[in-house]
Parts: structure tokens; C-alpha cells; sequence
């Protein structure tokens, strides 16, 4: 429960701040508590940061709660225990478990099987899948790989590519039709990802699968292209809105995973 009122707390700390600018102000912070080895209280990192002293002080609680930092007895903020484990062999394992952690959290939360995913060497790659008896997983009756124009994982991670790269990836991948709402026009669909808005998850009605819905959004970090995703038989397709936008307003805390 922690773990999920920390994530609700990075998401209240601007209400209407994208994943993204939450994960760059909390690194602000985490590199201002490291610049103060002693200790600095939440005004004095907010002046640091050129932040506002209340979404400073809700960071800086939601950060403490991952472990990222410690409150000390007078009030100040130091770096907390999770960063013991950057220096270690093991870093990628504990990377992951926390990862896997959050995925949970939010399969719990909406209700759904959650997935994370990464473009990588021209490749579509689901590298979590974390579901349930009452949330199953989307049958990957087509290698995923394989869908970048159809599903909504694959969509959301090429809508993150340039031109150049969508079209590279769509000579080797070539459209192919695997329901009757699937999009085989390569141009209507290339025109359909660069207008999709960045803050707008990307959505799956039926398109991969008959019977799923889905929707991503973006999760990048650094140099990775990645996203979050979730799917939902057809006859729940009326929590998909919902729980879309909820998805979205937590990639932050995955976001921050991801970063360090």
C-alpha cells in the first residue's frame, strides 16, 4: 500500500504535469539532496530546484516512500537506502523486481493485465507481462513483433520513432490485416501516428485481437523507448477511458524506476 500512496503522491505533485516533467522534477531534487551531503529541508530544496515549497515537500514524501530519500530527525532530506544498490553487480535483478513491483500495483489498481514494453534494435520487445486469474493477458496468437501497426504497445513505442525509423521498421514488418478493424493502409496509418499527441494514450479496439481492448503510453527514459500497457476483454471495453487516463497519471513512478 505504500508503494501505491507514493505513486498516487508523485502524480499529485503538479495535477496537471505530464509522467515525463514529474520524473525531471524528482531528479532535480534527488541530484539537489545529493549536492547537500548533509541534509537540506524541503524549502530549502525547493529553492534549489526553483520549485514551489508544497509539490517540493509531496515529492519529496513520495520519494521517501520508494526509498530514493530519508528524512532525517531535524527536517532534512538526505539520499535513501535504494541507492545502495546502484553500485552493485545485481543492479539490472533489483531494477526489475522494482519494476515488476509497480507493473503489480498497477494491475491492481485497474484491473487489468499491465504490460511493459521497449523499441529496441528496430524491434518490438514486451519485457513484462504481469497479470492475474481474473485479469489474463491478451493471447499473443501473432509474435508481437510482428504487430507494430495493430497493437497499441506497438504503436505507442513507433509514434515515439521518426519518420524515417516507422518506415524502416513497416519495410520489415509490412501491414498485415489480422481483424476486420485492423489498419493495412500504410499511409493512413503513418499519417494516424503523427498526429497522435504525445499526452493521449493509444488505444487497440480490436485491432491486434477480436474480444481485446488496449491502451498504451509512453514511458521513455533516457534512451529507452518504452511504454506501459494494458488490455481488457471487450465487455469491460467501458473501463477503458478511465482506465487509461489512470495509467497514464502513474507512468511517472515507473518513469523514476527507469531513470535510476
Amino acid at each position: 500500500m505504500a508503494a501505491q500512496n507514493s505513486s498516487h503522491q508523485l502524480d499529485r505533485a503538479q495535477p496537471h504535469a505530464s509522467p515525463r516533467s514529474t520524473l525531471q522534477r524528482a531528479l532535480r531534487l534527488l541530484e539537489a539532496v545529493d549536492r547537500r551531503a548533509h541534509g537540506a529541508t524541503a524549502a530549502e530544496l525547493a529553492r534549489d530546484v526553483q520549485l514551489r515549497v508544497d509539490p517540493a515537500r509531496r515529492l519529496l514524501r513520495a520519494l521517501e516512500r520508494e526509498g530514493y530519500v530519508q528524512r532525517l530527525d531535524d527536517g532534512g532530506y538526505v539520499l535513501g537506502g535504494a541507492f545502495a544498490m546502484l553500485g552493485q553487480a545485481n543492479r539490472e535483478q533489483m531494477v526489475q523486481a522494482r519494476l515488476l513491483a509497480k507493473l503489480s500495483s498497477l494491475r491492481d489498481e485497474l484491473g487489468a493485465a499491465v504490460y511493459f514494453s521497449r523499441y529496441q534494435d528496430g524491434e518490438v520487445y514486451v519485457d513484462a507481462v504481469v497479470d492475474g486469474p481474473s485479469t489474463p493477458s491478451v493471447h499473443e496468437w501473432v509474435d508481437f513483433r510482428a504487430t507494430g501497426h495493430a497493437s497499441a504497445i506497438g504503436k505507442c513505442l513507433l509514434g515515439q520513432l521518426d519518420d524515417d525509423a516507422r518506415r524502416e521498421h513497416l519495410s520489415r514488418h509490412p501491414v498485415a490485416r489480422f481483424t476486420s478493424r485492423t489498419e493495412v493502409d500504410t499511409d493512413a496509418l503513418l499519417h494516424r501516428l503523427d498526429r497522435q499527441p504525445a499526452t493521449v494514450p493509444v488505444l487497440d479496439l480490436q485491432e491486434y485481437a477480436l474480444g481485446t481492448v488496449c491502451a498504451a503510453v509512453p514511458v521513455t527514459a533516457g534512451d529507452t523507448v518504452g511504454c506501459l500497457a494494458f488490455s481488457l476483454p471487450l465487455d469491460q471495453a467501458f473501463r477503458l477511458r478511465e482506465a487509461a487516463e489512470t495509467l497514464s497519471s502513474r507512468a511517472a513512478p515507473v518513469l523514476l524506476a527507469l531513470a535510476l
